[in-house]
């Protein structure tokens, strides 16, 4: 087992390469069908979360596809979000998104609103490569959510969302990791953190 944070970070390296690759070989059948039910899951608790802001990512590489949802989410009066990279080793900041907003291609050549109307999420739909038991993210290395988790007053409730075969033991978690308030997949919801939000939703 990995001990120093050396060894921890090749270990992780060689995770996220792995995970990728299960995550792209499942094939599109398989991650349309996870991705219906994640959406009804999300769907069912994202109104109980009372909020007014949602963070969200566009998919790359895979990854679960919110957009359909968020487009719901605009039509009931939510405002949404897009994550864009201004500086490395800094938090992230949101941009405004609504369908036809103009895009431009940001980090990785993911698409991000042109237009910096900048917001703060009170929820954020976080892309995961991987994810453990204790409800630590395993993300694409940048440590950007994990700035912007430690950034943002209030902390935004924080919704991983991943598929059943991102979930690994542990990564590791070192003090800079900052865990997810819940993670969905196809097979489960899992709620770590007591907050408002959360107290609300166990609650109703």
């Amino acid at each position: 087992m990995p001990q120093t944070w050396a060894e921890i970070h090749q270990w992780r390296k060689e995770q996220r390469g792995a995970l990728l690759k299960l995550r792209v070989d499942a094939g599109l059948a398989a991650r349309r069908e996870w991705n219906e039910t994640i959406e009804t899951q999300l769907r069912d608790m994202i109104p109980r979360l009372q909020i007014q802001t949602v963070g969200f990512y566009w998919p790359f590489k895979g990854e679960f596809d919110a957009r359909p949802l968020v487009r719901e989410l605009i039509a009931a009066g939510i405002t949404a979000a897009l994550p864009v990279v201004v500086q490395p080793k800094m938090p992230l900041e949101f941009r405004r998104w609504i369908p036809d907003s103009a895009m431009e291609p940001g980090i990785y050549g993911i698409p991000i609103p042109a237009e910096r109307d900048i917001v703060t999420p009170d929820l954020l739909l976080a892309p995961m490569v991987g994810f453990d038991t204790a409800g630590y993210r395993l993300g694409y290395g940048g440590g950007y959510y994990d700035r912007t988790f430690a950034s943002i007053s209030p902390k935004p409730y924080a919704i991983g969302v991943a598929y059943e075969l991102s979930r690994l033991e542990t990564i590791h978690p070192q003090t800079h990791d900052i865990p997810l308030d819940a993670v969905i997949t196809e097979a489960s919801v899992r709620i770590h953190r007591q907050s408002q939000p959360q107290a609300q939703l166990t609650g109703g």
